[in-house]
């Protein structure tokens, strides 16, 4: 089947409060001569306000208006198509925001079980665990208090209110609605306010009394018969609006109405004054708690382990059909090209999920069938691919970032950077190891409450086993979290009752691996027996009534199994080992080695041959570091005796900015490094940034230590630590009592700087031409040294770029040479990456099919400086083109030189494929380019290709014989 429309480039944009439908509207002449050809847009669905991402969605009926109106996001659509692009749309199937902005959410809290949209949402309404059992049955947990639950309530911190919508409790922003069935305590106590009336008074007497009889009436909010949840609904929203015209329009009402809800809402120093709205809030169909408690005792699948993002069952076609009807619509108005979908590992069965939303988005005309554009953000692990049942064009794009950076670490200078590490930071543990523990640590600290529940539920399955039954609960769940934190990939897709070849392999190694790590005393054989037999479906013979259930269990267990990875692995281990930070990328494997031209042009061959159509990205608003600030540190792997040298140096100049905080030196050796590594990373080519830069680098450090957990954490903050480090960035940063250390860093970081942008030149023309779409994100077409986010979430300066684009063209009307010897002098202002992208990006978009479709064919390179290029052609039928890049330069040329032409490249050359063209064109230079013989072969000397230009795209001259 083919793609509907298939994308030639993307371009990455976030959409937030200062970056609305206008602005992008405003961008699209810009992107489309750059060479972009896809709008790849932010979610813009109604998210919680003020979001300044849009994944926390509210709403999905509704466009977020803090993005703009309907109109406005019409004209951008049709701006679009002027323009021939398209809308890559990314959408969040898997969550939404609990938040009073959510309609769906607001109703659930009001109506318990009975609301229409309580299966929405994955919510345990009969918790098996002890505490939670008592407390939350039929409830949901809201844990949102900032201390225990009784010292709120007597703190004063709820108020009760009335409005339009009924009674409500609000605790500082959130509102949290009443159930209609339990007005009767607050009618009750308004009644005896008002006495015996006379008058109009007395009319609205009696009409206080009707509404306490409906209240009383009411169907409960756990009856589900479809008949009483219609009455249910009609008369408490008549309930509603009769109160609110009482109160609104009877003056003694409103007054024995506020006096009702203050006297309720208690009084400060008497705990006995509490005790009506602590009967109240418990009566509810949801329990407020303080926050601590969602780890152990949540009742909702959250999106990882952030308590305001709840789970959708999108696996239930009505759930599934209301959060993508807006979509669909989109689609079919032809208005959408492609989708993004949001944390696919976080759904009950992505391939039924994906399968399900090719069919709605496919035309009405069968005649021609064709598939929506859909990459998926799914992290793969080392050697894993893609499910080849899943009816999508690929990923976006991590596995390539990491293959492509790969080839810019120095695999020599990497080992010796692990011993420089060791010696210096005191962390002898692999990276392996530190990702288990860390994945360890968040399920028992993050995720208790599932691995619990979980575990009760294995629990249950033993109970009729004879082999089972007698193993303590408490080993289940040792083995469960065991299991859980050796599986080496993200997560299995068992979907029915016999488990893929794939899946089992996995599974197997993990729970091998789980029971070598585990002594028997705290888990024993019987108990990873039949949690084996569970996970692999090995359902008895005399008992094929238990396979249902055990698959429910599996595809639940699934779901977290992503998040464990996500939070142990990205959130947790990425931050702990920092031996060559610019290895610690999503999907990457940081103790890992480097890449060799050979593996990479394998894994660019199986890329073409299974998922020629996915994204290639190097830098997304979800990554560590950006593409710029990677390119800059892979260049310590060539430097390891500088970088070790300078180490030493710059901590003993530093050591006395340090704090002591517990007995220790702060921050401690692992910090320290990270900290130089960053600045070296992400120091800012002009003075106004550098002037930002300590703020920033402050901000992140805080984050850093937090998500590593070592010394501080998001849950457990550690301030006297946070201070060191704050203090520490301070006193290194003074230009006037750190003079020394400030004249070192920025000697070398210099350096570091220049190789790193060749490094990056390098990387944006390989992403253009391999195969797989280019993706960009917003701004790095210049150089971009941003951290993670929120760090890479700045407002980008648009209109800059746009104006440096035109300056470009003009200067290139009047030919390429001179606009290439004003680039690279001056190639700190961005100017280079911009040229390079738009040219290399153009003569993609005019050769759309050879770069879609076209062999990938690695060239042989020759001379002794063969290893520091990286040659292949694409061909399709008689179409070529040419890539050929610089990598690994620091031993090759000096600081602030080029590699060009003859002094750097001798007599290397590149062999050319027996029936590849004589003459060629270099796109960036417009120099025409002629083989030369050799015996038995022809080739092109890399001193002609490189003579005015670093980096080189060859297209044959007679395919464009304008330029001839």
């Amino acid at each position: 089947m083919n793609l509907a429309r298939v994308p030639s480039a993307t371009y990455r944009i976030q959409f937030h409060l200062a970056f609305r439908f206008v602005d992008a509207r405003e961008l699209v002449p810009y992107l489309h001569d750059l060479g972009v050809s896809e709008l790849y847009a932010s979610p813009r669905f109604r998210a919680r306000r003020g979001s300044s991402h849009g994944y926390d969605v509210a709403d999905p009926l509704r466009i977020n208006s803090e993005l703009g109106t309907d109109d406005e996001f019409e004209e951008l659509e049709q701006r679009l198509k002027v323009y021939s692009m398209g809308l890559l749309l990314d959408i969040v199937p898997n969550h939404m925001a609990t938040s009073g902005d959510n309609p769906w959410w607001i109703d659930v809290l009001e109506n318990g079980p009975s609301s229409e949209f309580a299966d929405y949402f994955d919510i345990d309404w009969h918790p098996s665990t002890t505490k939670a059992a008592f407390l939350q049955e039929n409830k949901v947990l809201i844990p949102i208090l900032g201390d225990l639950y009784g010292n709120v309530l007597e703190n004063q911190d709820f108020a009760l209110k009335l409005d339009e919508t009924g009674f409500y409790v609000r605790y500082f922003e959130t509102k949290l609605p009443l159930d209609p069935k339990t007005y009767g305590m607050i009618l009750e106590s308004c009644l005896e306010c008002l006495g015996n009336p006379a008058g109009s008074n007395s009319l609205a007497c009696d009409e206080l009394k009707k509404i306490l009889q409906n209240v009383a009436d009411l169907p409960g909010r756990t009856e589900t018969e479809p008949e009483r949840v219609k009455l249910r609904r009609e008369t408490k929203d008549d309930i509603k609006v009769r109160l609110w015209s009482l109160y609104h329009e009877q003056e003694d009402v409103r007054r024995c109405f506020d006096q009702t809800l203050t006297k309720l809402n208690g009084t400060k120093g008497e705990p006995r004054s509490f005790d009506r709205l602590h009967e109240l809030l418990s009566d509810q169909a949801y329990r407020v708690a303080f926050w601590k408690l969602a780890a152990e005792e949540i009742n909702y699948r959250r999106f990882f382990d952030i308590n305001d993002l709840i789970g959708l069952r999108v696996e239930d076609p009505k759930v599934l059909e209301a959060r993508h009807a807006l979509i669909f619509r989109l689609i079919h108005e032809q208005k959408v090209s492609g989708l993004r979908i949001d944390h696919v590992d976080g759904l009950h069965d992505p391939q039924a999920y994906l399968q399900e939303l090719q069919a709605r988005a496919r035309s009405g005309d069968d005649s021609e069938p064709s598939r929506l554009y859909i990459v998926v953000e799914k992290i793969l692990a080392e050697g894993e691919t893609l499910p080849e049942s899943w009816p999508v064009s690929g990923t976006t794009g991590y596995d390539f970032l990491n293959a492509l950076n790969g080839v810019f670490v120095d695999e020599s200078g990497l080992e010796k950077l692990g011993g420089i590490y060791q010696r210096f930071s005191g962390v002898q543990t692999d990276f392996d190891e530190i990702v288990y523990q860390a994945k360890k640590k968040v399920l028992n600290d993050l995720f208790a409450g599932e691995m619990i529940a979980l575990a009760h539920e294995l629990g249950k399955f033993a109970a009729p086993d004879r082999y089972a039954r007698d193993v303590p609960l408490s080993e289940y769940q040792i083995a469960l979290i065991e299991v859980t934190a050796c599986l080496p990939v993200y997560r299995t897709y068992v979907r029915d009752l016999v488990p893929g070849d794939r899946d089992r392999m996995y599974l197997e190694r993990a729970l091998e691996e789980a029971r070598r790590r585990t002594p028997e005393e705290r888990a024993g054989p019987p108990a990873f027996d039949f949690l084996r037999r569970v996970l692999l479906l090995d359902v008895p013979e005399h008992a094929p009534e238990r396979g249902e259930p055990w698959l429910r269990f599996v595809m639940r267990w699934q779901q977290f199994t992503g998040a464990a990875m996500a939070k142990g692995l990205e959130d947790t281990a990425l931050y702990i080992y920092n031996r060559l930070t610019s290895m610690n990328e999503v999907g990457g494997h940081p103790g890992g080695t480097a890449l060799s031209m050979e593996s990479f042009h394998k894994f660019l061959q199986v890329r073409l041959e299974q998922t020629p159509l996915t994204l290639n990205a190097t830098s997304t608003h979800d990554t560590k570091r950006s593409e710029d600030v990677r390119a800059r540190l892979n260049v310590l792997s060539e430097l390891p005796d500088d970088w070790e040298t300078l180490l030493k140096k710059w901590s003993k100049l530093n050591r006395r900015h340090k704090l002591v905080v517990d007995g220790q030196a702060a921050p401690d050796g692992n910090d320290e490094s990270l900290i130089y590594q960053t600045m070296l990373g992400a120091w800012p080519l002009n003075q106004e940034e550098i002037q930002l830069f300590p703020e920033r680098l402050k901000q992140y450090l805080i984050k850093a230590a937090r998500e590593a957990k070592v010394h501080t954490s998001w849950i457990r903050p550690h301030f006297d630590y946070e201070n060191a480090l704050v203090t520490f960035v301070d006193h290194t940063l003074n230009a006037e009592t750190n003079a020394r250390f400030l004249k070192s860093f920025k000697s070398f970081q210099k350096t570091i700087s220049h190789f790193g942008a060749l490094n990056s030149l390098s990387q944006v023309v390989l992403k253009v031409t391999v195969p797989g779409i280019p993706d960009f994100y917003q701004g790095t077409e210049m150089w971009d040294f941003s951290l993670t986010d929120p760090d890479n979430r700045r407002p980008v300066d648009f209109q800059v770029r746009q104006r440096q684009l035109e300056e470009l063209r003009k200067i290139e009307s009047n030919g390429l040479s001179d606009l290439v010897k004003r680039l690279l002098p001056h190639w700190q202002d961005g100017l280079v990456k911009l040229f390079t992208t738009y040219k290399a990006l153009n003569f993609r978009q005019t050769h759309k099919e050879l770069f879609q479709e076209g062999e990938y064919i690695p060239l042989e390179v020759t001379g002794s400086q063969k290893d520091h290029i990286c040659a292949f052609a694409r061909r399709k039928g008689n179409e070529w083109a040419f890539t050929v890049v610089p990598r690994l330069l620091a031993r090759l040329v000096e600081p602030q030189e080029f590699p060009l032409g003859r002094k750097t490249w001798g007599n290397c050359v590149i062999v050319l494929p027996p029936d590849a063209p004589d003459r060629w064109r270099n796109v960036f230079t417009g120099k025409a380019l002629s083989s030369n013989s050799s015996p038995g072969r022809r080739v092109l000397a890399l001193r002609s290709i490189t003579r005015e230009f670093p980096v080189a795209l060859l297209g044959p001259a007679n395919q464009d014989p304008s330029q001839d």
